[in-house]
């Protein structure tokens, strides 16, 4: 299986991609780390879209299998054929912004407060992840999610977010064992 998690920023793809990585033995890449150049501060300097394709096809996409989490809307196309199921997370939205407020304080601490060195690129963050639920957004949305998947030429599996991790990879799994004929 070629699996493609994707959802609003702090939905818990990420976190879903590791737990069905562990479960399926198989092994779990993230978007941003094709999107962004490696610098410090992180998430600063992005990769030109044809940079990002080049490395996805030499690091995974020829395996036989792997889950990728995250979003690749607006560059990613040429991938959609290599994807056997894309599992969309959807999270009401003041769940989803706790959980990444709590996810940008684990990572930079006291640096994302009001006067820290990492706040305004953290309020910058917040702002568009906010932005996700507003179909008018010009960023990554759920419209634009949602009439993503309708093109899908693979099982496209929907999953509320909200339950535990655990519970939710075990969701998921049961998802995936219904569609792997459709695959």
């Amino acid at each position: 299986m070629r699996i493609h998690i994707t959802g609003a920023s702090g939905a818990g793809c990420s976190t879903l991609a590791r737990g069905l990585a562990i479960r399926l033995a198989s092994q779990c890449f993230d978007t941003d780390d094709f999107y962004w150049h490696p610098s410090d501060p992180p998430f600063t300097r992005k990769r030109r879209p044809e940079e990002r394709l080049a490395l996805m096809k030499e690091v995974f996409l020829p395996r036989p299998d792997w889950i990728l989490a995250g979003s690749l809307l607006g560059w990613g196309d040429p991938l959609v054929s290599w994807f056997s199921h894309v599992v969309f997370l959807t999270l009401p939205p003041a769940q989803r912004l706790a959980q990444l407020r709590r996810r940008e304080h684990l990572r930079y601490g006291d640096a994302i407060l009001p006067g820290g060195p990492r706040a305004e690129a953290h309020q910058a963050f917040m702002d568009y992840a906010m932005g996700y639920d507003f179909p008018d957004f010009t960023g990554r949305t759920r419209l634009k999610h949602e009439l993503w998947l309708e093109e899908m030429p693979c099982p496209a599996i929907r999953l509320d977010a909200s339950a535990p991790p655990a519970a939710l990879v075990e969701t998921a799994i049961a998802a995936l064992d219904q569609t792997v004929g459709a695959a």
